[in-house]
Parts: structure tokens; sequence; C-alpha cells
């Protein structure tokens, strides 16, 4: 699916902004239902949840780098959701796809979540606690493509709700403007994205935190190690990936091993800083 204008809309069944979401685009044919782990009770009141779908699970743990999902299909989406109630601890948020026209199979819904839990590996936002890629469905060449076309628009649907696991870390289409960020024997290459500072793979990072660095970041960049996202080479460490932090100073003190303000760190070729390319030239315009 090309990127292009489109229209979403979403239902507050309670009114209420942080609760049950009901999302969809208006000229598609599949729902999604945003529900926050404390309201599955009063999801279940909802017809467009009691269907055969595929649904996500979202969460935090906070020995990780990156934010955790579970993915999975069923002919109930409402009845897995309370299984995992009682057997899955990290999660705070479900997402269940439906079919608006009830359209879906099992073999809908099985290839659609072949093809969501292989992009979501691909993409690497988030980890999977999927143990194993289910095999790929056998369906006929018409009907992948249209389940294909409904892939395109649950991402959409996902990302709007504040789940972007299938969106590209960076858009590599894109005009690209390349910061740096340098240190005692750190070189780091980044791009300022519309959802956080992106550190990208082949970046170096300093070996040590400084003294003063102070326990968010020593613990921050434990995570990274942990997850070997960073890994060392002799006096300094490696990102492994490109990955996504929620700031630049967070990106920043990853890099520098201490606290860090990213607007002032992160420069272009030139010796421009952020501050001054983004915020000053804002003003100006």
């Amino acid at each position: 699916m090309n990127t292009r204008p489109q229209t979403i809309q979403i239902f507050l069944p309670d009114g209420n902004a942080t609760s049950i979401k009901i999302a969809d685009l208006t000229n598609r044919l599949i729902t999604a239902i945003s529900i926050p782990r404390n309201k599955l009770t009063e999801s279940g009141k909802r017809p467009e949840i009691k269907k055969y779908g595929i649904y996500f699970l979202f969460g935090i743990n906070e020995d990780k780098a990156k934010p955790i999902a579970y993915i999975g299909e069923t002919d109930d989406c409402f009845e897995r959701l309370k299984t995992h109630n009682k057997n899955k601890e990290f999660w705070n948020y479900a997402v269940a796809i439906t079919s608006k026209s009830d359209t879906f199979t099992k073999s809908h819904i099985k290839f659609l979540e072949h093809i969501c839990i292989k992009n979501a590996k691909e993409i690497g936002r988030y980890d999977l606690d999927n143990l194993n890629t289910p095999t790929k469905e056998h369906i006929s060449e018409s009907l992948e493509a249209d389940l294909l076309d409904n892939f395109e628009t649950l991402k959409i649907l996902l990302s709007t709700l504040g789940f972007p696991i299938f969106e590209e870390i960076i858009n590599k289409a894109s005009n690209r403007e390349i910061l740096y960020c340098k240190g005692k024997d750190a070189l780091a290459m980044g791009e300022l994205t519309d959802d956080g500072f992106v550190v990208l793979k082949g970046s170096t990072a300093n070996f040590s935190e400084t003294k003063t660095a102070g326990n968010w970041v020593i613990g921050m960049r434990k995570k990274l190690k942990d997850d070997r996202i960073i890994i060392p080479d002799r006096n300094i460490y490696i990102f492994q990936e490109d990955f996504i932090f929620s700031s630049p100073s967070g990106a920043a003190a990853a890099v520098l091993g201490r606290r860090a303000n990213g607007w002032t760190e992160w420069k272009d070729k030139e010796g421009k800083t952020i501050d001054e390319i983004y915020r000053i030239e804002s003003l100006d315009n």
C-alpha cells in the first residue's frame, strides 16, 4: 500500500480516550479493537471482539531494552484474551483484528498470523514472546493478495493506536539527515524520526560509563548490553542494529556513557546541532 492520505475512524464506546478504542479505515473491511488489560471484561460486551481474528499483546519488560509483543490467532478473540489474562504476565494492552463482514476463516487468520510474526521479527521493533514462526498457510493466489492488503491495513491501524510493530525503524527511501555524536572513543550516526531518535547499526559507543553517569544511564546501557544490541569490540561497543530511543538525549547518553543533552550532542556534517537545525530554524520560519 503506497503512502497516501487516509481517513481513520476511532470510536470510544465509553467516551474515554484512554479506554477501549475501535478503529477502522472507512473503505476497508477490518476493524482493530484496542483494549487496556483492566478493561478486558468490559470489552466482552462488544460484538467486534467475539469473532475469528488475529490478536496482539503489548507490554514492557523492565529488564529489556525493547517493548514486548505476542501475536496469535483464534476463532474467538475475547475468549483467547481471557486465557492470556490468566497465564501471561507481561502485557498491559491487547489489540484484536477482526472482519467487519465476518469473512475471516481459520485459513485467513493463520495466514495473517504467519505474515505478522515473520514481519515483526524482521523489523525488530519489539521482542516477540512467540517462540516459533508458524508455517505459511496454503491458500489461493487471489486470496493471498487480499490478505496481504488486509495486512497493510492492520499495519496502519496498529500504528495509529500507538503500536508501530510493523513500521520500519528508518525510512531508507526518504531524504535522510544523518547526524553524528562523537565522544572519547565513540562515533555514532543517527536520525531524528517521527517517533524517536534512531542510532544506526555500526555506530560505536564509549566502553565505560563516567562516574557521574547516574543509575538511569547505567541501567539503560545494561539493557542494551544484555540484549546484545551493543556488543564489545576491544575498547568500544558497536550497535548491532538500528535502535530507536525515545529522545535524542537518551540516544546520546547510550553512546557517550554519561548524562547528555542530545539536542546539542548530535550534529550534522557541518557541525550544526539538532537544536540549531530543528528548533531555531522552525522559529525562523
